[in-house]
């Protein structure tokens, strides 16, 4: 049988009686638009994030505009983020008016190098914006003390890092706010577009719930205090998300088995380097990524079995057409350079099955020992 990158259907057949009927209640209450199965997902996001607040919104680009926006960033604005990420890390910048600064990211980690991040601040920077990528937490206790240093603002780009920590804080809790995303593909993930931004501050809270309602009051959605957006997580999605969190935690331990199995199973083949997970971290495993000396026909070799893999991110974001304008070269951003021809992501996600992991090890073995023993 083929081997899917992800599998959302295992998933939901797991729970399906739980999913259907949080699904039926919200229609027969019509509760479509907030309402208590917002307010209560609010709350038990929040509870499992370990942070006060929680603002549901539409998705997760929608929580770093609204972040951006609420601090106070704009026009004549620079906010240093990942030279590797979704584009949702960068476009939100310039929707925001500010300019995003493009910093390399660590070789063992994936996530900004704090010394890269120093060398690029300039008068006009005002923030940066972390991405845990693949579900390992970016050097928070760095970024931060570069932060209280230099007087800027620290987002957490959270949106693959559910329920990571490191120095034992979540994720999230670090900066002045975290964002989530809860596309279905997350390790916590609805049925459509989701999202949240997640603060200690309730002031900030307020003002991203304000925005988010199209400016509006609290206690009176017809009194707008200021112009905002229209950026609500619906009902349904939010009853889903409840029926999924109390899983969270036992899906976030089978990623992270699959991962050591993995490890064990790919750690000391020639030409495979396996993840490497920074110390005081716990890493989640939204995304289980080697490098690969010959990526692309062991990708080639992995497609011909029936395993599907795929590539985040295969190019740089200052290398996309839509940043060309600041005129990049692979010598401004090494490692980030580097890594985009041997990265391969591999399947991971919790219903996996052993059988299907040793399937997909077993191939990469095969690979990598005829590779090996024809280059003699």
């Amino acid at each position: 049988m083929p081997i899917p990158f992800v599998d959302l259907q295992a998933q939901y057949r797991s729970i399906k009686s739980e999913i259907d009927a949080a699904i039926a209640a919200v229609i027969e209450e019509s509760a479509f638009i907030r309402g208590r199965y917002v307010e209560r997902f609010e709350e038990e996001f929040a509870a499992a994030a370990r942070i006060p607040h929680c603002v549901s919104v539409a998705n997760g680009t929608d929580a770093l505009y609204i972040v951006l926006r609420m601090l106070g960033i704009g026009p004549g604005d620079e906010v240093i983020t990942s030279a590797s990420s979704w584009i949702s890390s960068s476009e939100t910048i310039t929707q925001a008016g500010a300019v995003p600064v493009f910093a390399d990211i660590e070789p063992d980690y994936f996530n900004l190098d704090p010394l890269d991040v120093e060398r690029r601040i300039t008068p006009r920077t005002k923030a940066i914006i972390a991405v845990h990528l693949l579900g390992q937490p970016a050097d928070l206790p760095a970024l931060r003390g570069i932060c209280d240093r230099r007087g800027l603002f620290l987002i957490e780009d959270c949106a693959q890092a559910h329920l990571a920590e490191i120095a034992g804080r979540p994720v999230g809790s670090w900066g002045e706010a975290g964002t989530f995303s809860f596309y279905p593909g997350k390790n916590l993930g609805a049925y459509g577009d989701a999202g949240a931004i997640v603060t200690k501050d309730p002031g900030l809270a307020a003002k991203c719930r304000c925005f988010a309602r199209h400016g509006a009051d609290a206690a009176d959605k017809h009194n707008h205090i200021m112009e905002g957006i229209n950026s609500r997580l619906d009902g349904l999605q939010a009853a889903i998300l409840s029926v999924k969190l109390p899983y969270l935690e036992d899906w976030t331990r089978a990623r992270e088995r699959h991962a050591a199995n993995y490890n064990d199973r790919l750690s000391a083949l020639p030409g495979v380097v396996t993840p490497k997970v920074r110390p005081g971290a716990r890493h989640v495993y939204h995304i289980y990524q080697i490098e690969a000396e010959q990526r692309d026909a062991l990708q080639r070799h992995l497609t011909g079995r029936g395993i599907s893999t795929a590539r985040h991110y295969p190019v740089p974001l200052p290398f996309l057409k839509a940043y060309s304008r600041f005129g990049s070269t692979e010598s401004d951003y090494p490692v980030a350079a580097a890594a985009r021809g041997r990265i391969l992501s591999l399947p991971l996600y919790p219903e996996l099955t052993e059988a299907e992991a040793d399937v997909v090890s077993e191939a990469i073995q095969t690979f990598q020992t005829a590779s090996a023993r024809s280059r003699g």
